[in-house]
């Protein structure tokens, strides 16, 4: 892929509803101070473990790059299925395959955890789980697969361990989802819709029939050393009031310097499609640095995404923001 090419992620998008995204170039797009939010009240801290966490995403990458189509894949797909069930939650394999613009066909495993079906009411964690064919933003061995420590194992790890929390705790209760997408990250950037080809599946044919949950977090790039996550305009258009209540709960929880109160840029990512055809108001939770050309850390689509970037703190910082956020009513 060109480098010159702005990726499918750093583009900034005027959002229309009823259409999706129209594209433009976000290397301009700064992130503007908003006014200070008001507090609202105490937000108790949940139990989660970091530690936990980090091993989640470790067991990951220990399988070797999670490529749609590689034994890798295929084989860290059953040790998610396998974690999930012992975690408590019953399990759907969503299975499809897509036929890709360079003409490869490639399996798709939306993998789905349900806790307490009965709740009529129910909440979704999400993130996808693949990762990245190409090093296309590395300047060494481009055609070769990265590991994707951050750019999705942190997102699965960080909701493996709230699932972890949810079954030892008294919130079994919670009438909770976690889908893990598959085949996000096989796009191109001049490709329309080449990427979040397994959350575009799922959209289209949800797990239960007019499936709908009130609240909804998808988690990509969460796990980096000093990591940033500004206000993502998208979801601020379809979901204000719980980016309001997420970023008003971190900076109760002490961890503001993590989720900043400042806009960040459009980025067409799961939540988009996941809104476009159900209409489920999906935040994303990613990863901002204005000061990269692409808008991500310096080491997106690269080989140094492996567990050496991976930060305990900042898996702190995001699991209790976002366990908490998912807790209250």
């Amino acid at each position: 892929m060109d480098k010159h090419l702005m990726n499918w992620k750093t583009k900034i998008a005027l959002f229309v509803f009823g259409l999706i995204l129209l594209s433009c170039n976000n290397k301009n797009n700064q992130m503007t101070i908003e006014e200070p939010q008001d507090v609202a009240k105490v937000v108790e801290r949940p139990a989660f473990s970091a530690d936990s966490a980090y091993a989640y995403i470790e067991k990951q990458v220990s399988f070797g790059s999670r490529v749609p189509g590689t034994d890798e894949h295929y084989q860290c797909s059953l040790w998610l299925i396998e974690t999930l069930e012992r975690l408590g939650a019953k399990v759907q394999v969503q299975s499809t395959q897509f036929t890709t613009s360079d003409g490869k066909i490639l399996p798709c495993y939306n993998i789905i955890g349900s806790f307490n079906e009965e709740v009529k009411e129910r909440k979704l964690l999400a993130s996808h789980w693949d990762s990245r064919p190409w090093a296309d933003q590395d300047t060494a061995n481009q055609d070769l697969p990265i590991l994707g420590a951050n750019d999705g194992a942190s997102g699965v790890g960080v909701i493996l361990e709230i699932a972890r929390q949810i079954q030892a705790s008294a919130t079994k209760d919670q009438g909770l989802d976690i889908i893990f997408f598959d085949v996000e990250d096989y796009g191109i950037s001049n490709v329309t819709d080449s990427y979040c080809l397994g959350s575009q599946y799922w959209s289209k044919h949800p797990h239960r029939p007019n499936y709908f949950a009130y609240k909804a977090i998808l988690l990509d790039m969460v796990g980096a050393k000093n990591a940033v996550f500004a206000k993502e305009n998208n979801s601020i258009i379809i979901n204000s009031a719980l980016i309001s209540e997420m970023w008003n709960t971190a900076k109760q929880l002490g961890y503001g310097k993590y989720f900043v109160n400042k806009k960040g840029g459009s980025i067409l990512d799961d939540h988009v499609y996941v809104y476009k055809y159900t209409r489920i108001p999906m935040i994303d939770i990613i990863h901002y640095d204005p000061t990269t050309l692409s808008g991500f850390g310096d080491f997106w689509h690269t080989h140094a995404d492996n567990m050496d970037i991976i930060d305990k703190n900042t898996l702190q910082a995001v699991g209790e923001t976002v366990f908490a956020t998912i807790l209250k009513d």
